[in-house]
């Protein structure tokens, strides 16, 4: 059972949590309330009433009358409306004769976190989740969207907070099935979380999928050493990749080491040439790693296909304070960081690199009542992340989150607090019930 703690938006923009448990508790109100496609009743919703001031612009209503005003030819379309139909009413007893494969594509489509809620209808949606025909179905429809995971511990207990970009809601989801050792957050690809931590004097590594409670401890590395790791999953071949490069605080050079799942073994690979990285963020786009470097100036990168690291002499903009790699798609790969030496003068910006040419050209900038908002002081922390061309911004000491869309070039407040302590990390997530920790 999940228990998953949600807060509703109001018109403020930034909200307070408000959480509430939701498990398979057959009498829960509010799930009536919050997702009216099932009512007490079984009927589904279909009456135009909610679609009143709408056009109806359907091609089979539409007319075209030509007008010749002021002797020009022009064109123009006339829409009829349809009549309202009345609302159609859902048997109650149609479930149980749905076939199975049609209850099973239905119930793929719901948006994974209803799915616990679903589970308190009956016995048989109960044991959805250990079913291979909803699984099937479940991995062929298209995503639930980006969502963003927040994790930190209190009092020494895993909390996790996911928080929905479709549905604008916060979800918490419990992670007491970790080890106390799984302390650092690595990050998420395809539907698993991967983290590490020291168990007594050994560092470990463990992949889990929040939404099934399942986890396991990977196989231990060549050499015992906290390792900068970052982790990618291939949905097609249904296996995931542990990257493991220098050691995380730079002291060690130490063979470049990934995990395969499909052999469960790591294997050992070029070590990185010496240099200085300039933190331990790092991207991974196109099947390659991307790491940012002071000396020589530039980008280390490492290619998965041939396990060789090579140098990429991209140089950084001017006055940089400090720069984020963040992946997007179709191989893009974005720089994000302040420039400005004095807190009047500094902006937030973004730039791509152009790979023909091997430079950062700038795409985007924050608005400046955005950037006042995020961070008040010229030194204040800040994390940025992102994923399919979304780029997240945390401030440590505000709370709050920001959300850009590099594609639609809008900026966009997060519902709720981003950051629900100092130590909380964060990372995009993406549910999905058939990712396999195998």
């Amino acid at each position: 059972m999940v228990e998953i703690a949600e807060s509703s938006e109001s018109g403020s923009g930034l909200l307070n949590s408000g959480e509430v448990k939701i498990g398979s508790l057959p009498e829960e109100d509010s799930f009536h309330r919050q997702v009216s496609s099932f009512g007490s009743s079984g009927s589904r919703n279909t009456s135009p009433l909610g679609r009143i001031g709408s056009r109806n612009t359907s091609p089979s209503r539409q007319k075209v009358v030509k007008t010749k005003p002021r002797g020009l030819d022009e064109e123009t379309v006339t829409t009829f409306v349809k009549p309202v139909q009345p609302d159609v009413q859902m048997e109650d007893n149609i479930w149980p004769m749905l076939p199975e494969d049609l209850l099973n594509e239905i119930l793929a489509r719901v948006p994974p976190f209803m799915i616990f809620r679903l589970r308190s209808v009956c016995k048989r949606w109960n044991s959805i989740l250990q079913d291979h025909g909803f699984l099937k179905f479940h991995s062929q429809v298209p995503s639930h969207g980006p969502c963003l995971l927040t994790f930190w511990k209190n009092s020494q207990t895993p909390q996790c907070s996911v928080f929905s970009l479709p549905l604008k809601q916060w979800f918490r989801i419990p992670f007491t099935f970790l080890p106390q050792w799984a302390f650092w957050l690595v990050g998420s690809s395809g539907g698993l979380v991967c983290f590490s931590g020291l168990d007594g004097m050994t560092f470990k590594t463990l992949v889990c999928n929040p939404l099934t409670q399942t986890w396991r401890t990977l196989p231990s590395m060549h050499y015992n050493q906290q390792r900068q790791l970052i982790m990618v999953v291939d949905r097609k071949d249904r296996s995931f990749k542990v990257i493991a490069t220098s050691d995380i605080y730079g002291d060690k050079s130490l063979p470049t080491e990934v995990y395969d799942s499909k052999i469960d073994k790591w294997s050992l690979h070029q070590t990185m040439p010496a240099v200085n990285l300039c933190s331990s963020k790092m991207a991974f786009c196109d099947s390659r790693l991307y790491l940012e470097t002071l000396s020589p100036l530039g980008l280390m990168m490492y290619r998965l296909d041939t396990g060789q690291w090579e140098h990429i002499p991209a140089k950084f903009p001017r006055s940089l304070l400090d720069g984020y790699l963040v992946a997007g798609t179709h191989k893009r790969l974005f720089l994000v960081g302040r420039i400005g030496l004095y807190s009047t003068l500094q902006s937030m910006r973004i730039w791509e690199l152009d790979h023909t040419k091997v430079v950062w050209v700038e795409i985007s900038r924050m608005p400046p009542r955005y950037f006042r908002a995020l961070l008040r002081l010229s030194a204040e922390r800040f994390e940025c992340f992102g994923q399919d061309n979304l780029i997240c911004f945390t401030s440590w000491n505000q709370g709050k989150g920001l959300l850009y869309d590099v594609d639609k070039k809008l900026w966009s407040w997060i519902a709720g607090c981003a950051l629900q302590s100092y130590n909380s990390q964060v990372c995009f997530y993406e549910p999905r019930f058939d990712a396999s920790i195998y």
